[in-house]
């Protein structure tokens, strides 16, 4: 006699997001509070660093529950096409032309100009160079999280939220996680300060970029997330933004940008969720469910 795993529903999804929270948050923190204990000390950024992929093992523990379990990948899930290869060079553009025209339109207001200097710094200050830069800056944020927080909770979000309450809960919760890298040593975060205009809006600029970034993966999925996260990081620190108005108005334009780019995904973009194999059959005929 044939079996069949339960189909992914809502109510399903509610366990699967608390493990996922939990691992992330626990992994990350523990790892961030031991690198505030260390203060400056060498070891104190390979904490900081581990710190970042407490995402990612949540993601990783989900997808071994769910292939284990034998449950459907979420309907919302949008898996990988080749269609991603031609998104992903377009939404990087993308996310930096947020970034550039939030500094422009700034600096026409009589902010800050925009200039290169500070990255062109951080890169002659990297012990490895402009590739150990760039490995790190795509290392260290797009794919440590965008694999967990778009590839693995959004999807199950959506199964009961619009897409526009998902960017908006998700980025709040993504601003909540990084909030202790305002406590270490080195962080961009650690220099603006938490209390200060400029560190108080680089928390909530997690809002509007995550709105960014969701539309990257309801788009084409994780590799478009990737590289819409890439392409803003990395503009937001070869430019140096630190100036309360140019992030003011780089959050403004991402707003825009992101709740006008939502609205063009049609509902069936997301690719339909595969069907669970069948269960093992057992020698005595009964299907074992794992």
């Amino acid at each position: 006699m044939t079996s069949h795993a339960r189909p992914a529903v809502p109510g399903t999804f509610r366990s699967d997001l608390i493990l996922f929270m939990t691992i992330a948050f626990v992994m990350s923190w523990a790892a961030w509070a031991v690198a505030i204990a260390l203060g400056d000390a060498p070891a104190a950024t390979a904490f900081h660093g581990l710190g970042a992929f407490g995402p990612l093992a949540g993601a990783l523990v989900i997808r071994r529950r769910r292939t284990r379990r034998g449950e459907p990948v979420p309907a919302r899930a949008v898996r990988y096409r080749r269609a991603a290869l031609a998104w992903a060079p377009a939404l990087l553009l993308l996310g930096s032309a947020t970034v550039l025209a939030g500094a422009f339109l700034a600096h026409a207001a009589g902010g800050p100009g925009l200039s290169l200097e500070p990255g062109m710094d951080m890169i002659e200050a990297n012990p490895g160079g402009p590739v150990s830069f760039l490995a790190t800056m795509l290392l260290l944020g797009p794919v440590s999280e965008e694999p967990g927080w778009r590839g693995t909770a959004y999807p199950r979000m959506r199964a009961s939220m619009n897409r526009y309450t998902v960017a908006l809960v998700l980025g709040l919760i993504w601003a909540v996680w990084h909030m202790p890298l305002f406590f270490v040593h080195g962080t961009v975060q650690n220099e603006l300060g938490a209390t200060t205009p400029s560190g108080v809006l680089f928390a909530a600029s997690s809002v509007p970029m995550a709105m960014l970034v969701c539309h990257a993966y309801e788009r084409a999925g994780v590799l478009a997330a990737v590289a819409t996260h890439f392409a803003v990081n990395l503009t937001m620190v070869m430019l140096g933004v630190e100036e309360p108005v140019t992030q003011a108005m780089i959050m403004g334009i991402q707003g825009v940008v992101a709740v006008a780019l939502l609205a063009t995904v049609r509902e069936g973009t997301a690719a339909p969720a595969a069907p669970a194999p069948a269960p093992a059959a057992r020698p005595d005929g009964a299907a074992r469910i794992g």
